[in-house]
């Protein structure tokens, strides 16, 4: 592995794991240390409060975590050697699901953490890195940080 390829996979897992996890130890770039990361976060949020609306016509947590599942599903198929997971992806359906019961959400909280855990260990141990492959996985810290961002939001509306 190139000196860059090894830099950057190590700067992006470390990445990722600050998003997924929150920051490991004092080291923070993205979060405030002892954040406790994205799906910390989730599972102390209850499926009543992740399926309302902070506003009419606004999404709703649920929705937002639906949506990021669905997006690390379909890199883990890419991940995996489907040539164009992308193909024929409803990405509008990835936010319908606005609501959930408790076992529902349990189940899409476990998803994610699942798609999650599956992107970190191919960011982890991919040893050759293209202009396609890098993008797309900076884009998962990015996206990811959005979206946790939003539900930040959301929750600071709900509770506020």
């Amino acid at each position: 592995m190139a000196t860059t390829d090894s830099v950057f996979q190590r700067t992006l897992s470390n990445m990722l794991t600050e998003i997924f996890d929150g920051p490991p130890g004092q080291e923070a770039y993205l979060l405030n240390p002892g954040d406790p990361g994205l799906l910390r976060q989730l599972d102390t949020i209850e499926a009543s409060a992740a399926s309302k609306r902070r506003m009419p016509g606004r999404t709703t947590i649920a929705a937002h975590i639906d949506h990021v599942h669905f997006g690390l599903s379909i890199l883990n198929r890419w991940a995996a050697g489907e040539p164009n997971p992308w193909a024929g992806a409803d990405w509008n359906a990835s936010w319908q699901r606005t609501t959930v019961t408790e076992d529902q959400w349990r189940t899409l909280r476990n998803g994610l953490r699942h798609e999650a855990e599956k992107w970190r260990k191919v960011v982890a141990t991919r040893t050759n890195w293209d202009d396609m492959s890098a993008a797309a996985a900076l884009s998962t810290a990015a996206h990811t940080g959005y979206h946790f961002g939003a539900i930040r939001q959301i929750l600071s509306g709900l509770n506020g």
